[in-house]
């Protein structure tokens, strides 16, 4: 077929017509991020968008006014030219004022969205009735797995985070070895989880629900398996939930926890759940960090028990 100015037309709108057709099948699966619950996450995506938006309106005249200038004083137009000009108030003001205001702007809603989504305790959370007293879950990842405990219920999982509705969530956060990045996109932001170190998150769901959360840094070999479930139960069915586990045939001391802790990949995130957990394993995990235990990979990388669809290549890897 002959090139023709009818078919570079054609295929000019193509382009953005595809781009527009992916663009909606992703929309269809849905974008994580752009769909938060919550105070916290509502609050930081609020923020975000806000933030976007602002910088867009330098963004946008400034391309706009690129354009036009191109235009209007290319070569073959031969345009108007002063060399006398060298000052206009007016346009001081514009590009000096405005980007001061909206730097002013950004910077007072930066303070206030940190205050709002800050860890160690977000203004977002509604803690004035005393009903809302938060849950404590302590957080602690190994290669390539997630421990939760719960210190006062006396039990732990592995890559299943259950929590109750409408009640605030504490997390206390720790690594054996190397940083991890804890992150649930709908629910709670991203943080870092070190080893020897202890960092906090916070949040809260108001309806029942399930999400996916995940290491958002690289880690190794297990990396790409390092999910977890995040299940929202209602108060009383959380309640039967942890009645349920409290009764699980295993149990989680230091010393089994350390059998656990060796690097293994665990494929689809099974969960396990364990009871007669110590208060203190949280500590006891984090103490040893900082004096130098670690959990090193030494000869084959442990796969659970029934997984078949991972295939070890010669350095443990995919």
């Amino acid at each position: 077929m002959p090139f023709s100015r009818q078919t570079a037309s054609a295929r000019g709108l193509a382009i953005p017509a595809l781009a527009c057709l992916s663009l909606s099948g992703c929309a269809s699966a849905g974008y994580r991020l752009f769909n938060p619950v919550g105070p916290v996450a509502f609050a930081e995506w609020r923020f975000t968008i806000l933030d976007v938006a602002v910088m867009l309106l330098i963004i946008l005249p400034v391309t706009v006014m690129i354009a036009v200038f191109i235009w209007r004083y290319r070569k073959s137009r031969n345009a108007d030219y002063d060399p006398t000009w060298s000052h206009s108030l007016g346009l001081e003001l514009l590009m000096w004022g405005v980007p001061f205001v909206m730097v002013i702007f950004l910077g007072y809603n930066s303070y206030k969205s940190t205050m709002l989504v800050n860890p160690y305790g977000p203004g977002a959370l509604n803690l004035a009735n005393p009903a809302d007293e938060p849950l404590q879950v302590d957080v602690v990842t190994t290669d390539w797995q997630w421990f939760f405990i719960y210190p006062q219920q006396g039990i732990a999982t592995i890559d299943d985070l259950v929590v109750p509705e409408g009640r605030p969530i504490r997390l206390r956060l720790t690594s054996t070895s190397v940083t991890n990045d804890f992150y649930i996109p709908e629910v709670a932001p991203m943080i870092d989880v070190m080893p020897g170190m202890r960092t906090m998150d916070a949040f809260q769901v108001n309806h029942p629900g399930n999400f996916e959360g995940f290491s958002a840094d690289f880690s190794g070999d297990g990396f790409s398996w390092m999910q977890f479930s995040t299940r929202i139960l209602p108060q009383a069915d959380f309640d039967k939930w942890v009645t349920k586990t409290q009764s699980a045939p295993n149990q989680l001391s230091y010393m089994a926890f350390t059998k656990l802790a060796v690097p293994t990949v665990n494929v689809g995130a099974k969960p396990a759940y364990f009871t007669h957990v110590p208060a203190d394993l949280f500590d006891s995990v984090y103490t040893a960090a900082q004096q130098g235990v670690v959990y090193p990979v030494v000869g084959e990388i442990n796969i659970p028990a029934g997984t078949s669809d991972y295939t070890q290549g010669q350095n443990g890897t995919n």
